[in-house]
Formats: C-alpha cells, sequence, structure tokens
C-alpha cells in the first residue's frame, strides 16, 4: 500500500484521508489541533473501530459527525486518554499499563498541562476504560488487533492492513529521546519494523509513513546520539541538531531531548 493513494475528505477544521485495502477502509483523520493529533477509523463492513481519540472539543463533534452513518463497535485508547465526552457510550479497550498511564502515570501529567496550555478548547477529562485487556490478539469489529504493551501503553499490529500502530515516529519531525540507550530500544524497533516489512506505520502526530521512513528515522536517531556524545551542554547540542536538520518540526521536542540529555 502507497502511504501516498488515498482520497481526501476536506472537513471545517480537520482533514479525512481514506486507504482502501479492500475488505477493510482507513480512515485516517488529521484533526488540525494544536498538538497535531492523528485519529484512526478502521471501517469493515459497516462497522467501525477507533484507534486513539481526539482531545479538543470542536474535534469531538467533526468526527462525530462523520461516524453518524457508522456502526462504531469499540475504541482502542492507547496513548492518548483524553477527551473522554467524545462517543461516551462507546466500549473502550486499553491495557492495564495504559490506564495507569493515563490516570496517575506521564499521560495523566501531560493532560493536566495541556489544559493549562489550551484552557477550554481542551477536553481533559479521561476516557473509562471498559474492557482491560492484556497483550495478544484482539478482535473487534471482525477485525483482528495484536497488542504489545510498552512502558507506557501499548503498540498494535492490525495484520489484515501490514500495519503497526506507535505513539511516535515523524521522519522529519524531532523526538523526545531519553538519552543513548533509548535512542538504541527506538532503532532496535524500528528495524523489527523493515525485518516484519510493514506497509504503513501509524502514530500518533505524523501522517501515516512508510519503511523509508523509517530508514531516515534510524538514521537521526543514530545521528542524534553523536551529536550528543561530541557536546558538553543542551545549548551546543541543539545548536548543532538544527543546523543538521533545518526543515525539521517539532521544536519543542528537540528541546526535552536536550533536557534529558544534558539534565
Amino acid at each position: 500500500m502507497n502511504k501516498n493513494l488515498f482520497q481526501t475528505v476536506t472537513l471545517e477544521k480537520g482533514e479525512m484521508h481514506i486507504y482502501d485495502f479492500g475488505t477493510i477502509r482507513l480512515h485516517a483523520y488529521q484533526t488540525n489541533d494544536p498538538i497535531d493529533d492523528e485519529v484512526f477509523i478502521f471501517e469493515k463492513n459497516g462497522k467501525a473501530v477507533l484507534l486513539e481519540s481526539p482531545c479538543f472539543f470542536d474535534n469531538n463533534r467533526e468526527l462525530e459527525a462523520y461516524l453518524k452513518d457508522f456502526e462504531v463497535e469499540g475504541m482502542l485508547v492507547a496513548y492518548h486518554g483524553a477527551g473522554a465526552t467524545f462517543l461516551p457510550d462507546a466500549p473502550k479497550y486499553a491495557t492495564q499499563n495504559a490506564v495507569e498511564y493515563a490516570q496517575n502515570g506521564g499521560g495523566k501529567a501531560l493532560i493536566d498541562n495541556f489544559a493549562n496550555v489550551f484552557g477550554a478548547a481542551f477536553d481533559h477529562s479521561v476516557h473509562t476504560i471498559t474492557n482491560v485487556v492484556g497483550a495478544g490478539k484482539l478482535t473487534i469489529g471482525g477485525i483482528d488487533f495484536i497488542l504489545t504493551p510498552t512502558a507506557e501503553a501499548f503498540d498494535v499490529e492490525i495484520p489484515e492492513l501490514n500495519a503497526v500502530y506507535t505513539h511516535m515516529l515523524g521522519h522529519d519531525c524531532h523526538s523526545i529521546v531519553a538519552n543513548a540507550g533509548h535512542a538504541d530500544g527506538i532503532i532496535a524497533q524500528l528495524r523489527e519494523y523493515i525485518a516484519k516489512g510493514y506497509d504503513l506505520i501509524l502514530t500518533s502526530h505524523y501522517t501515516p509513513e512508510d519503511l523509508k521512513d523509517v530508514k531516515t528515522k534510524i538514521d537521526y536517531l543514530t545521528n542524534l546520539k553523536q551529536i550528543a556524545a561530541a557536546c558538553t551542554d543542551a545549548d551546543s547540542f541543539k545548536a548543532k541538531v538544527k543546523k543538521q536538520y533545518p526543515a525539521y518540526s517539532g521544536e519543542n521536542y528537540l528541546d526535552m531531548t536536550a533536557s534529558f540529555f544534558f539534565a
């Protein structure tokens, strides 16, 4: 599946990219919200399963209107636990560690921070998980999903689409990297994607990507480690990274990476 082969539906705020896999259609909702969220809808036989939730009230209303003719079978809530006014009656699925992440852990800290930054526009309410599930295969709406718990929440493989979902990739966007070991862990995960030959990589903050993008990210992370090893402070590190990647977005992510490497 070519990541650029999709039908575009322009909405009032966001944009929908629709990929046709034959038996399943993937609707990738680009929210155009202040934190560039993406929400994924898997459609099969008129039924829909969602992966992640929007978290701004205007996106909640827009996506609910888009889904009015679908029978929503459930929602997988991984890294984005906010936005609970969206589809409040739909079944919500998550692993126990994802529940903890959203209610008490790092996800809760992010939600609180976004509520302070964005105010009344941000839906800070946390989804109530109706179905706590474990690792392995989960079938919703006739579609198989394979859940793999991570340090924060869980990643999702969709075998019928030869696709995988993880929190972040972004081939031309900076990443949040805690240290060299963390970079090595991400690189190992990305090399696994290459070995498995996925057609699409879905992430919470970027349009669907492919294995060429994965290789670009591996190169970036490898270079990031080398730059950090040659620097003695955060400012020089950031300056060198920005010089080598002048067109990259996500400078706030680079700021966080620098603060981790040079705490």
